[in-house]
């Protein structure tokens, strides 16, 4: 396992964090999404982040799956192109889709480092269920575990959507080294309060020493309009920068990443904690 005490740090990494609603047509989503990917890298990102279920409809909407759901293998049809965008671009790219492996469903964020080569998928590990979010009747729970990846740009963890609420997964992630966490979201106005919505995701960048930058939704769909305003929070749990509200945007932002180095979680809290006592008290 990783000690997030000696993992040396790359300097710079500038973010793109790409805020697109969806449209019924798909292959138009997509196509948008490619060039978000390419204008993001012509402005220097070294990073491109998607919301969850990128260039889709959100389907866990309505309680009862359809015939004609978005469900592909990984790698596929629509995981290759955003490989060759990553390439084209020479970028990192986490991507946000639904996937189809063995028989079996998830929520999932495949991560390509610049090269456009597949470094892994993360798939979303804890599955709601409520109204309008009716995940259980598409997704089975992730079984990738909590990867970090080690990319050119710097070492990154995934943290989809509903599993940025349990503090033990942002914990694994800072564990393995991460330097920066990014989050797809699918984040609706009215969902949570904003304030905690927010400080959950400053809290998790606190404690653990990272940044985390949630890439969230926008648009008006049957049910639901997604918030946007998407943010960037630093190791000492500050928020650097915000979208727009229910506005198209791609949203950059230089980090550095050194300071997570110097964050209080490195310097003090990981030192010391006592992981043999939490394993007895957590069962």
């Amino acid at each position: 396992m990783a000690d997030p005490l000696v993992q040396e740090a790359f300097p710079e990494m500038k973010l793109a964090l790409v805020q697109q609603a969806c449209s019924i047509d798909r292959a138009a989503n997509l196509e948008l999404a490619l060039t978000n990917i390419s204008t993001a890298g012509r402005a220097g990102a070294d990073v491109v982040v998607f919301a969850e279920l990128a260039v889709d409809l959100f389907f866990p909407q309505h309680a009862h799956p359809t015939n004609h759901l978005p469900a592909e293998p990984i790698p596929g049809p629509t995981s290759d192109r955003i490989a060759a965008a990553a390439a084209k671009n020479n970028v990192v790219v986490v991507f946000n889709m639904y996937e189809e492996s063995g028989g079996r469903f998830f929520d999932s964020s495949p991560v390509f480092d610049s090269d456009g080569s597949l470094l892994g998928v993360t798939r979303m590990v804890h599955i709601t269920d409520y109204a309008c979010f009716h995940e259980t009747a598409y997704y089975a729970p992730g079984n990738t575990g909590a990867p970090v990846y080690d990319t050119t740009a710097g070492k990154i963890g995934v943290a989809i959507c509903y599993d940025r609420h349990y503090p033990e997964y942002m914990r694994a992630l800072g564990v393995a080294g991460a330097e920066l966490v990014v989050i797809p979201q699918a984040g609706a106005i009215g969902e949570w309060p904003a304030d905690v919505y927010e400080a959950e995701v400053q809290a998790a960048a606190f404690q653990n020493g990272y940044f985390a930058a949630l890439c969230n939704r926008t648009g008006e769909e049957e049910k639901l309009t997604f918030a946007g305003e998407s943010f960037v929070v630093d190791p000492s749990g500050v928020v650097r920068c915000r979208a727009e509200k229910q506005k198209d945007q791609i949203l950059m932002q230089e980090i550095d990443l050194s300071e997570c180095k110097e964050s209080a979680a490195r310097q003090l809290f990981w030192r010391d904690r006592r992981p043999e006592l939490y394993r007895d008290w957590l069962g």
